[in-house]
């Protein structure tokens, strides 16, 4: 099992595409939305907004897609149908949870995910993980969203930590590039439907298959 070959004080998962399979479905829920209330739906707008936050996409939404509702009011529509289909089935990755379940025992556990601050919580009480995290770092919440460093660096700072102390869990072009900017060392476990390019993946310190193989490449008992 390759290691991550570097020192490391805390770990720093990314959400969507590395825990839970869920990009899918918050394209359904803005193309959804979008349809439903008058605007429209390109081929370019799913691959667009990857990585943006809430307050990105739903401008993204309004200017670019017709919305004709509010940003603020669109984030909150979206996330509302993406809540619904998260209580009917939690779309964990296979041996997400083991990973969370197995690292938090060894080291600190952070979140910097582009989902609503609502959204997070919902997923750390439906998988019982409010009790693993030390903190959780939605992009709305920062000046910008990935692959600006904005929510890398601020989840380290929560953590009480330099940037150079954690380690980043990304599935994401956009993801990798933010952590990177931000100081942080990358595990890239690359997602299957929007694969990072050759050169940004390449910029990872480790590239695991798959999420099962974290927690011996971070030397912790798996779960």
């Amino acid at each position: 099992m390759p290691g991550l070959g570097r020192d490391f004080a805390a770990v720093v998962f990314d959400l969507d595409g590395v825990l839970l399979e869920s990009e899918q479905l918050w394209s359904l829920a803005k193309r959804r939305l979008s349809l439903e209330r008058g605007g429209r739906w390109t081929a370019a707008a799913e691959q667009d907004m990857l990585g943006m936050s809430s307050p990105e996409w739903s401008r993204y939404m309004r200017e670019e897609l017709g919305l004709e509702m509010e940003p603020g009011e669109i984030s909150t529509a979206v996330a509302e149908l993406l809540e619904t289909m998260y209580r009917e089935r939690l779309p964990l990755l296979a041996g997400a949870d083991a990973a969370v379940r197995s690292l938090a025992e060894r080291y600190p556990l952070g979140l910097a995910s582009s989902s609503n601050r609502a959204t997070i919580d919902l997923v750390l009480e439906l998988a019982g993980w409010m009790d693993r995290f030390t903190t959780t770092v939605s992009s709305e919440e920062v000046a910008a969203g990935k692959p600006a460093p904005d929510v890398y660096v601020e989840a380290s700072r929560r953590l009480a930590l330099a940037p150079g102390e954690c380690v980043a869990i990304e599935d994401s072009e956009v993801g990798i590039r933010a952590a990177r900017a931000a100081g942080l060392a990358v595990v890239a476990i690359p997602n299957r439907s929007y694969r990072p390019r050759a050169d940004v993946l390449s910029s990872a310190d480790l590239v695991l298959a798959s999420i099962t193989e974290l927690p011996g490449a971070l030397g912790a008992a798996p779960g």
